[in-house]
Formats: C-alpha cells, sequence, structure tokens
C-alpha cells in the first residue's frame, strides 16, 4: 500500500515559508521581451485598479520614455518626488528610498527593475532597493525586460549583437509572488515605433536598425515566453508538492537520464540530449550510487565523473542520488521533477543472466505507469573495466592486505569451530553443530565483508562434511540425506554471508555520510561565530586540509576587486584566481580551463556576489574528485561564501552606526559649542566697539579696530556652526515669492567687507521670474558662496553671479577667475576646506550649510572648474508657478 500522508519535514518547511512571507511584502513583475509592449502602462493601469479597490498606491519612479499614452495613466496616482544625487559635476534624479520607507504604502510602483543606480545611491542597483522595501512589508509592482535577466544576459548579446549592461540575478525574478507577461506580436511593435510611440523619430529609426528588427524581436519574445512558462512550471511543481501530489503532470516535456558505472555512458548522453532538443524539453541527468554501486572501483568512478561532466557540457542538470533500490530511487526523483520521460541504456546481458536479473529498463517500464520510458539501443556493456579494482576510499574491505586477512580468518574461524564442536560431540547434537558453523559465517562476514564470509561458508561445509558425518575423515557420504543438509547448510550460510556483508557495507557508507554532514556541520558553526575574514580563512583551511587531505588557501579580492592569497603557496597562480573570481567559473586541475595546472579553483558564489576563490591542491585526486567528494566540496565553498558575504555586511552596518553616531555627536557638539561662545563673543564685539572713538589714541584705536575685526571673524564661524546645527536638526525654511535680484544685491551689501579687493559683476535677465524661497536663508547661500570665492581667489579676480532658466528649474551660479577648484576634494562635505593648510580663514563650513539649505528648497549645488581657468557654483531652485499680480489703474 502507497503511504499518501505528506512528509512532516515538507510540511514544517511550508509553514516556516508561510510565516516568512506574511511579513514580506508581495513583488509582481510585468514581464516583456523589450521596451514598447507595454509593460509600464500594465503596471499603472494596475496600480488604477488597486487604487479604485482602496489601496493606497504610490507611483516610486516611472520612466515614460516621452510616451503619451503611459504619462496619461500617471494621472490621479501619488507620485513621489525623486531624490537628487550629485555625480561628476552633473545633478541626476533617483529613486528616493528613504522617502518611500518613511511613507510606507501598501503598494508603490518602480519602473525598470534592472536599473543600475547613480553612484552615492545606497544601493548599486534598483532591485536592491526593491528588496529593501519588500523586507519593510510593501507590496512592489515592477516592469523587467527579458533581455536583463543574468542567465540570458549572453543569449541575448549574441542574438542582437548588443551586450546588456544593465542585469539582475535570476533569483529576484524566481523569487516574485506573482509575473504578468506583457506580450505584443513583433509586426504591431514595429508598428508603434515607426508611429513614434516606442521612441522619439530620431531614437526610432535607430532603434529599427539595429535592436529592433523583426528576428531580433522574434527570438526576444521567444525567451520572455519561454522564461515565464519555466516560472509556471517552477510554480506547478512547488504546487504538487506542497500537496503531496505523487502522479507525474505531463504539462511539460521533462526528460530524465539514467547513467551507470559502465561504458557508453556518452553515447546514451549524445542521443538522450539530442532527444531532449528535438522535444524542447529540460534534460536532467542522474547517477545513482546503490550500495552495489559504491563497490566499483576508481576506474569506474572515473568514468562516470567525466559522463556527468559531459551531461554538463551539453546543458544538462546533473545530479548524484544515493539510494539502496535503483528503480525506486529513480521513479521517486522523476515524480519529484515532474519528469514526463525516462532515457536508459539497452542491457548487452545475455539471455541466461536475464533469468536471475531482469534489465533496468524492463524493470522502469513495470513500476513506471506514469512516466514513458525511452530505451536508447547503444553498444552498452554491462562490464567493468579490466582494471576495475575495489574503491579503497571508504572502506578498509579493499585494500588487498585487508582481503588477504579475511580468507585467513575464514580458515581459521573453521578450524576454530571444529576444533570446539569436536570437544562437544558428546553433549551437542549435530543440528547444534550446524548452528555454530553458521555463527562463524556470521562473525566473519561481519567483520571481513562478502568475499571472506562466502569462504567460510564452503570451509563449514567441508569441515562438517569431513569431521562430523560419518564416514568420518572422508568426504563420502553414505546417508544421502545429509546432501541435503550440506546444500541447505551452504545457502544458509552464502545468504547469511551476503546480507551481513550487505549490512555492513550499508553501515559503512551511512558512517562516512554522517561524518561528511558532521564535518560540514562543524565548519558551518564555527564560520557562524566568524566576526572578520581573517577569522574565516584561518578556520576554512584548517578544516578542508583536514577533510580533504590537501593544502588549501583562500583568495579575497581588495578594494580595488583584486583577489590576495591567503598565505604563500609555490604551486598558487594568482592569474588563475582572478580568472576564476572574475568569470565565477571553476579552473585549474580537473577541470576544461588550465587542467594542468596543480590547484583546483572555485569560485565562492554567495547570493549577491562571489566572494572569493578557494584553491585546493589535493594529496590524493579520489578525495576532491569522486562525485561526493566534489558534493562535499562545493557544499564547504557555499558555506564559505555565505560566512564572507555576512561579515561584509556586518562590517557595513557597524561602518554606517559609526558614522551615524559619530554625525550625531559632532551636531550635539556644533550646537552646544556655537550657543557658549555666542554671548562672550557679543559681549567682546561691543567692548571692542567702545575703544573705537575719536579720543581714543592712534595706537590703541588700532589694537581696537583689530580686536574688533578678529571677533566678527569669529563670530561669523559661530554663525556658520549654530546655521549647520539648525539645519541638521530639520529646520524648514520660510517660502515666499521673491525677486532675485533684491537677494543678490542684500548679498553683495553683507559680504562687501570681503569683496573690497574684487569686481563683482552681476548677469541677471530682465524677464527672470519671482522665485519661492526663504530670502534670509538664500542670501546666506549667496554670501558664503561670494565670500568663498574672495577667500580663494587673488586680489583684482572678477566675480559674477548669473542665472537662466533651464525649463522648469532656475540655475543661478557664481563664478570666478581665480586658481579653480583643487582634484577630487569633496568641497560639500563638512569641515571640508580647498586647501588642506591654507591662511585663510574658515573651518569649513561654508558650502556644507550652502547644500543643506539648497536641498532644504529641492535643488541641486554643484560645482566645476572652468576653461582655461576660474571655478564655478551653481546651484537650482524651482521656477514654480507665481502668483499672478492684477493691473490697478491710478486716478490722477
Amino acid at each position: 500500500m502507497t503511504d499518501t500522508r505528506p512528509d512532516p519535514d515538507s510540511l514544517l518547511d511550508k509553514i516556516k515559508r508561510s510565516d516568512e512571507q506574511a511579513a514580506r511584502g508581495r513583488l509582481k513583475v510585468f514581464f516583456g521581451a523589450c521596451a514598447g509592449v507595454g509593460k509600464t502602462y500594465a503596471m499603472l493601469a494596475a496600480g488604477h485598479v488597486q487604487q479604485r479597490l482602496g489601496v493606497d498606491v504610490l507611483v516610486g519612479v516611472v520612466e515614460t520614455h516621452g510616451r503619451s499614452e503611459t504619462a496619461s495613466q500617471l494621472i490621479g496616482l501619488k507620485v513621489l518626488p525623486p531624490a537628487k544625487i550629485e555625480h561628476r559635476g552633473q545633478t541626476l534624479p533617483e529613486f528616493d528610498l528613504d522617502a518611500a520607507l518613511a511613507i510606507k504604502p501598501p503598494l508603490i510602483l518602480i519602473d525598470e527593475l534592472a536599473h543600475s543606480n547613480v553612484a552615492g545611491s545606497r544601493h548599486p542597483k534598483r532591485w536592491q532597493d526593491v528588496e529593501e522595501l519588500l523586507a519593510a512589508g510593501i507590496d512592489v509592482y515592477t516592469s523587467l525586460n527579458v533581455q536583463h535577466l543574468e542567465r540570458l544576459n549572453d543569449v541575448v548579446g549574441q542574438i542582437t549583437g548588443i551586450v546588456v549592461r544593465e542585469t539582475l540575478p535570476d533569483h529576484v525574478f524566481d523569487a516574485a509572488d506573482e509575473v504578468t507577461l506583457v506580450d505584443l506580436p513583433p509586426d504591431e511593435l514595429l508598428l508603434r515605433l515607426a508611429e513614434g510611440k516606442v521612441y522619439r523619430p530620431e531614437q526610432a529609426t535607430r532603434a529599427s536598425q539595429n535592436f529592433f528588427r523583426k528576428g531580433n524581436l522574434l527570438a526576444l519574445r521567444e525567451l520572455a515566453l519561454r522564461r515565464t512558462a519555466d516560472r509556471v512550471d517552477a510554480q506547478m511543481r512547488a504546487y504538487r508538492a506542497d500537496q503531496s501530489i505523487h502522479p507525474v503532470w505531463k504539462a511539460h516535456e521533462r526528460l530524465l537520464i539514467s547513467i551507470g558505472p559502465y561504458s557508453g555512458g556518452d553515447k546514451l548522453i549524445r542521443s538522450a540530449c539530442r532527444l531532449a532538443a528535438s522535444l524542447h524539453a529540460d534534460c536532467l541527468v542522474v547517477y545513482v550510487e546503490t550500495p552495489e554501486l559504491q563497490r566499483q572501483g576508481d576506474a569506474t568512478r572515473n568514468q562516470v565523473l567525466k559522463t556527468l561532466k559531459l551531461a554538463q557540457e551539453l546543458g544538462a542538470e546533473t545530479s548524484v542520488l544515493a539510494g539502496v533500490d535503483l528503480v525506486d530511487t529513480l521513479l521517486a526523483f522523476a515524480r519529484s521533477r515532474n519528469v514526463s520521460k525516462m532515457v536508459v541504456g539497452k542491457s548487452q546481458r545475455s539471455t541466461w543472466s536475464r533469468l536471475w536479473r531482469r534489465p533496468l529498463s524492463e524493470l522502469l517500464i513495470d513500476k513506471a505507469s506514469d512516466v514513458d520510458v525511452y530505451v536508447v539501443a547503444h553498444d552498452l556493456s554491462d562490464a567493468l573495466p579490466s582494471d576495475a579494482k575495489p574503491n579503497s576510499l571508504l572502506f578498509d574491505e579493499a585494500t588487498p592486505k585487508f582481503q588477504r586477512h579475511g580468507y585467513f580468518a575464514a580458515l581459521g574461524a573453521a578450524a576454530l569451530t571444529t576444533l570446539l564442536t569436536a570437544g562437544l560431540l558428546h553433549f551437542f547434537d549435530l543440528a547444534n553443530v550446524v548452528m555454530l558453523y553458521l555463527l562463524a559465517v556470521v562473525l566473519v562476514s561481519v567483520r571481513y565483508g562478502r568475499g571472506a564470509g562466502a569462504v567460510t561458508s564452503l570451509l563449514s561445509v567441508a569441515a562438517f562434511d569431513f569431521f562430523f558425518v560419518a564416514p568420518r575423515m572422508s568426504f563420502t557420504v553414505s546417508d544421502t540425506q545429509y546432501l541435503l543438509t550440506f546444500a541447505v547448510m551452504l545457502s544458509v550460510a552464502l545468504i547469511i554471508s551476503h546480507l551481513t556483508s550487505r549490512l555492513r557495507f550499508e553501515a559503512n557508507v551511512a558512517t562516512y555520510r554522517e561524518r561528511r554532514t558532521r564535518a560540514l556541520y562543524e565548519l558551518g558553526r564555527e564560520l557562524s561565530g566568524a566576526l572578520t575574514a581573517t577569522q574565516i580563512v584561518e578556520m576554512s583551511v584548517r578544516h578542508l586540509d583536514g577533510l580533504f587531505q590537501s593544502q588549501t588557501l583562500l583568495f579575497i579580492p581588495d578594494s580595488e576587486e583584486k583577489v590576495r592569497a591567503s598565505h604563500e603557496h609555490a604551486s598558487a597562480d594568482l592569474g588563475i584566481a582572478q580568472w576564476v573570481y572574475d568569470y565565477q567559473q571553476p579552473a585549474g586541475l580537473g577541470t576544461h580551463t588550465l587542467p594542468a595546472a596543480p590547484l583546483l579553483y572555485i569560485p565562492l558564489k554567495a547570493p549577491m556576489r562571489t566572494r572569493g576563490v578557494l584553491a585546493v591542491l589535493p594529496g590524493d585526486s579520489q578525495l576532491v574528485f569522486l562525485p561526493e567528494q566534489q558534493r562535499l566540496l562545493e557544499s564547504a565553498a557555499s558555506q564559505i561564501a555565505l560566512a564572507l558575504e555576512r561579515v561584509h555586511y556586518v562590517e557595513v552596518a557597524q561602518d554606517a552606526i559609526v558614522v551615524m553616531e559619530s554625525e550625531r555627536l559632532r551636531n550635539g557638539v556644533l550646537s552646544a559649542v556655537s550657543h557658549d561662545l555666542r554671548t562672550p563673543l557679543t559681549t567682546l564685539v561691543g567692548l571692542a566697539s567702545l575703544l573705537d572713538k575719536d579720543e581714543t589714541p592712534a595706537e590703541l584705536r588700532h589694537v581696537s579696530q583689530s580686536l574688533q575685526k578678529e571677533a566678527m571673524r569669529m563670530n561669523h564661524m559661530v554663525s556658520n556652526l549654530l546655521d549647520m546645527a539648525k539645519l541638521q536638526s530639520g529646520v524648514k525654511p520660510n517660502k515666499e515669492w521673491q525677486l532675485f535680484e533684491e537677494s543678490v544685491g542684500g548679498a553683495v551689501r553683507v559680504a562687501g567687507a570681503s569683496l573690497t579687493a574684487h569686481s563683482i559683476q552681476v548677469d541677471l535677465p530682465s524677464d527672470f521670474p519671482l522665485l519661492e524661497y526663504d530670502a534670509v536663508l538664500m542670501e546666506r547661500v549667496l554670501v558664503n558662496l561670494l565670500e568663498n570665492a574672495a577667500k580663494y581667489t587673488p586680489a583684482g579676480s572678477s566675480i559674477t553671479i548669473s542665472a537662466k532658466k533651464d525649463g522648469d528649474m532656475a540655475r543661478i551660479a557664481v563664478s570666478d577667475n581665480g586658481p579653480g577648484l583643487p582634484e577630487g576634494t569633496r568641497l560639500f562635505d563638512k569641515f571640508t576646506r580647498g586647501t588642506t593648510e591654507s591662511g585663510a580663514p574658515g573651518v569649513g563650513l561654508g558650502l556644507a550649510i550652502c547644500r543643506s539649505i539648497i536641498h532644504a528648497h529641492g535643488g541641486q549645488i554643484s560645482a566645476r572648474n572652468l576653461d582655461p581657468h576660474g571655478a564655478e557654483f551653481e546651484f537650482t531652485l524651482p521656477l514654480g508657478t507665481p502668483p499672478v499680480f492684477e493691473s490697478v489703474d491710478l486716478i490722477p
């Protein structure tokens, strides 16, 4: 009777996943073949539907690309203002992740999931922003083109001749809760392109000649359809596993190829892969290691390894399974992966051998009622290689010395049993003597295996006949009934020997697997407590050296993405390690890339990226290249990669905390110091001004003026400190509509003392509109920029204030013809000065204050050098819609 009860482990895993999903937002991807099929339009339309259902929808970022149909869908939806990020002297808009997290809407729309963020953003990729939104419990609708999937990137490049730089890992797409395919036939898409509904006319012409060719669109459409179908198939298999559905659903063709340890496996793989290609089916290749197959020699196991590598090269997915019964293990795996067809090789056994051992194909046909079985008629031999010898890696009985000891033990056991029973023959019947011989067979089989047990069986029957059956001391049998006794005794002894040795063998297999599991557990336990990359390297090398009896070293990348070895090794090749790190593929010993190298190099792949390279110099190649050892090495490499990634993000989090605490402490000190200094400085300025009178002696009056000047300068610095502290605390500007020329005039008057040695030029358009800003704060910006220009330019230099309209923004610039800006200096950071050691007064807060004020007004500020010399500071302010003043007729 078939047990249809669900697996308890599967149920627990399902409950755990449900709990995790409940606290996480849901991701819906609008997926298409290329730009212009309507993904963004469909996403916005779905947002409108959710809004009508009462869901608060926020548009995080949407790229309309000038398409009026798409832009019209934004009407009625709340749009999040973009963040402004400075990059290489330009101000670029970007998705404002912090604002979205602060608002925390139930649903947010994020266009172009594979987009690369501007340098300076929290995450380099937009899909990482989406991950943070999902972790915060926010549902996300997003759009994605098929060419942006990392796994298909090279395929798309080969088809279109264009390499797509913006990609995202496939696991992000696979983890989406829902994928909606937005499809459009190529002819309709080309018509939309010609009508200007995809790109502007000049862009559309170039696109139709390059990327948007009909052949490219057909290929991309097929890729999108297939990728969507693969995802649906994966969902179906997950549903079948959750619901414990065992029968195969043949919704999608999937081939399972079973290979054995015998010759001809490469022919079977090639034939089956051609069949899979003709059926457009997925291809799975498995090798089942039963206890019988695990007894095979090194040559046979190496043949299996080569066959599996060939299958991987042909694009098949390979697995090595462990089981006692070959047929049951294959069928269980086939049903778990929803396999529709199984392919096996035709057995070349003789008719006589088939009487006692049926071929695998016949056994599968009898049991596989829901799977089609294909038999490939190639020259497949059941004979092992002539140099096959027992494998000595896992079991002591494989060594010739151990086998010789077993045969001597068989002879000794038979002799000892005969001596003991000869003295007890007066007390025991012959039937009891037989039982003692069977006990000897069991003991020898348990210790030395099947061969020694069989020899013990034969010797025991011979000894029983020679010493105990009349006529004694002769192999002649007077009573023919003893012939049946001998036959039964020999059969029972051989069966007991076989079963006992098999149980011992399976116990050894279980012990070895337990040892592997324990080794991975101990490695994982130590790595989980590591706090630095150095500790991870030390733990990994120590564990892997003993586990694989090899010399191990790790290559860890530095800040410039150049790998460095954990320690010196004469055989290590830094060039190979760098190649493995860059291309994320194994190389060196036993691979197809530089196989002559003495070391095996394996990339340490973590979920986010590759974290380094593991290099192994094996003392014994079979300890590394046997299938089960390969799986063990891959598992260990995955654990090391995860540990390195965890430590990396711990360091990132710690650095962020230190920066935040430093900023908080700095702001607190600024506020406290500036308040405490303001009162005595004001008093000092007042006292100095009292001495500046006509009746005061000239010498004393000069000292008074100098004292007053320095006190005023100190007061200005303290004012900057106070302003910086206020801005950091989140002071909002008091915006009103102002004439900008009035602010310019006020700033020139306030900074007059600093500008006496410079000429000031004002270039404002006569039709420059009113701007909405805080007049006091904006005057402070202009004063700081003017004083900064006067401070770092020689006497006689010219300073120009200009303004112009640029779209929906006003651009104001303060420029000079001085020496220019130093390279590589973050001018707008707090306490940053243009020259590290300079006689110019100041503490480096003026430009930081300017940036904070401009950002508070919704603008951006940047600096650049002019040609041939000079510097320009430019900031933007929103133009807005100025109020309309009605004209009034004056009555004379």
